[in-house]
């Protein structure tokens, strides 16, 4: 038979590790997956270079795309073009910093209808728990949300209020009658008005004001909620490596928890970040170089699951570059683009092979969110697929990324690894001609584009 799409390659990312084999793709799907040189006929053949290895399309789970709202902060045109350029063909959008806010049915089809026709990779969607919304959570649920985040303590923008830990542990019950997952920012509201304040330029004032008591006193509320309520939870951005050791006993415990990092906490320590540079301002905080090298651990050892980006941008503005305020600069990292080569970059370095940075980014995450057909090269699943050169190498320029603002902490930064080509479903993302789908839990809402040819 001929398929609309074969590739071949020495170096085939399976589920069985680099092989090579030849790659059948029809109406999206991959359909075939056979050894080199038997000679599978299609539409369109890829033939991959000796230095190139054929990776799944990522899937970042932890994507803040702001629109609508605040779309100078950032826009699904601009995000997703990002996405694309970095490896990444499925993102999973935060119920905030847009406005409306994702907490009920109506913002979420807000949402929906502004990403329709701009997205260049599939989009799913979070929904938000708030105070007061719980009446609305089931019918988000019914909607197709992947799950349902909250703050533990203030958001940073006033229209997505925090939950105390009895309000979480409510919600939380709420969402266990349907089987839900509530993914939560843990650093404790009461631990961070009592450390010092964050005001000036120096890095270790803000250090200071976000302990990681404040983190790790929130970790155990969420782990203990989940005991509790019997509950899904998901813990975002974990940056303390000091509460490694409860996540792994919880779960020896049988609690249904599970939790992330993001390349920054990864790559990134406290001790080179200088003075004034607020393009590291995140929270939780990047920390020590000790404590990056046990958020590494955490991830061989299985107690963090997932890699995803925690994307989280702001014009330069409110980046205030200027001063270098941290106590008021708005705090996120912007990193969709470059994910996949800064966490390449660091395994590389610890002999930490290709296969875990794709598992950690592509299949874990998918796991996470039940999105069974992605993240993997694998019979049945979709066709979202990434020519990577791992040898290759480049120099952050922030006028290169597609951020919709040049902010970036890793400005001239030496990477290994570069993107060169994406597919979406069998097709070459261009940047010009969306062609992304919007995903909901168990299905989706937009149909797969028709093959070429």
């Amino acid at each position: 038979m001929s398929y609309d799409l074969v590739v071949r390659g020495r170096r085939i990312m399976t589920t069985a590790g680099e092989q090579p084999r030849e790659v059948g793709v029809t109406g999206g799907r991959i359909v075939a997956i056979e050894p080199l040189g038997n000679g599978l006929d299609g539409t369109r053949v890829l033939e991959l270079g000796d230095d190139e290895v054929l990776l799944p399309g990522l899937v970042d789970t932890h994507v803040h795309v702001n629109e609508p709202g605040r779309t100078e902060w950032e826009g699904f045109a601009s995000a997703t073009r990002a996405a694309a350029a970095g490896g990444v063909t499925t993102i999973v959008d935060m119920p905030l910093n847009s406005i409306p806010p994702t907490v009920d049915v109506a913002a979420l089809e807000v949402k929906r209808k502004v990403a329709a026709d701009q997205a260049f990779v599939d989009v799913g969607f979070w929904g938000g728990a708030v105070p007061g919304n719980q009446g609305d959570l089931r019918g988000l649920h019914d909607e197709g949300v992947f799950g349902f985040k909250c703050f533990l303590l203030h958001s940073g923008v006033d229209e997505f209020p925090p939950l105390d830990a009895d309000g979480m542990e409510r919600d939380m019950a709420e969402l266990a009658t349907f089987d839900a997952m509530m993914i939560v920012h843990a650093e404790d509201s009461r631990a961070i008005d009592n450390a010092p304040s964050a005001g000036g330029a120096r890095y270790s004032s803000f250090l200071a004001s976000r302990p990681r008591g404040a983190e790790n006193l929130a970790i155990a509320e969420v782990i203990e909620r989940a005991r509790w309520t019997g509950a899904r939870a998901h813990v975002l951005h974990v940056s303390s490596s000091d509460a490694l050791p409860m996540l792994a006993t919880a779960r020896r415990d049988g609690v249904r928890i599970t939790a992330e990092t993001c390349p920054h906490y990864l790559t990134l320590f406290a001790e080179e970040i200088a003075d004034g540079a607020t393009t590291h301002k995140c929270c939780p905080p990047i920390r020590e170089a000790s404590n990056r090298e046990l958020l590494w651990q955490g991830l061989l050892d299985g107690t963090i699951d997932c890699i995803v980006s925690d994307h989280s941008p702001s014009t330069a503005e409110l980046k205030l570059l200027d001063t270098g305020d941290f106590g008021q600069a708005w705090g996120g990292v912007s990193s969709l683009q470059l994910g996949l080569p800064l966490v390449w970059t660091e395994a590389r370095r610890r002999g930490i092979a290709l296969e875990r940075v794709v598992e950690w980014m592509a299949g874990r995450p998918a796991d996470l969110v039940g999105l069974s057909g992605k993240g993997r090269v694998a019979l049945g699943h979709d066709a979202d697929m990434v020519v990577f050169a791992p040898d290759d190498a480049f120099v952050v320029d922030p006028a290169r990324l597609h951020h919709k603002n040049p902010v970036t902490a890793y400005e001239g930064r030496s990477l290994s690894g570069v993107v060169r080509r994406t597919l979406l479903a069998g097709r070459d993302v261009d940047g010009s001609t969306p062609s992304g789908r919007l995903l909901r839990r168990g299905g989706i809402t937009t149909p797969s584009p028709a093959p070429e040819g």
